[in-house]
């Protein structure tokens, strides 16, 4: 089943490569869609998968990568849409 997910990281979670772990993982996992930082200090990602996969990858986000310090992961389920061909970050 085809799943999406908007997601919201909080914490330290910019200047530490985030974005760019994110986007290793998602191919990785055979995610879709993209992650971009927020001007408040957030990192955003939009999620579109396999539900396994997905629900793998907002895991890894609750940790992110080793220098990040996630305080909160906000997780706000979408209607797949399957607009996304790869994973991109914005």
């Amino acid at each position: 089943m085809k799943i999406r997910f908007r997601v919201t990281i909080k914490g330290l979670v910019q200047g530490v490569s985030y974005r760019y772990h994110t986007l290793q993982m998602a191919t990785a996992m055979n995610v879709k869609g993209w992650v971009r930082n927020m001007p408040n200090g957030d990192v955003q990602a939009c999620l579109e998968g396999n539900r396994n996969d997905v629900e793998a990858l907002i895991d890894w986000c609750r940790i992110g990568p080793r220098l990040a310090s996630v305080d909160h992961v906000i997780v706000e389920q979408e209607p797949f849409s399957g607009e996304f061909s790869d994973f991109k970050i914005r």
